[in-house]
């Protein structure tokens, strides 16, 4: 399936129509996020799979989970910061998400 210049215009106007030109950006930021999480995912899966097929010793699954909690918690302020830097800078107010 090729997909031509005619149709790929078709598929931007139907996101301009659907999400307007201003929430665009926000869409696109948060479907780049979600994809970056759903790989990184897929590779610890892979890295799970290695190691249980290796039989390596590696770090016990609470200490997994407190990395895993502490990146989420890391990504989370990064993501405040980053949502109140913008709004601060366009002079609208900042609503809670």
């Amino acid at each position: 399936m090729d997909l031509g210049p005619m149709e790929l215009g078709l598929i931007l106007l139907a996101f301009l129509l659907l999400f307007g030109y201003r929430k665009l950006p926000e869409a696109s930021r948060s479907l780049g996020r979600s994809l970056r999480i759903f790989k990184g995912e897929l590779q610890g899966m892979q890295d799970d799979g290695r190691s249980a097929a290796g039989g390596s010793g590696g770090p016990d699954l609470e200490a997994q989970v407190r990395a895993a909690e502490a990146a989420a918690a890391r990504t989370r302020a990064r993501a405040d910061a980053a949502r109140a830097s913008s709004s601060h800078a366009s002079g609208r107010p900042i609503r809670p998400a």
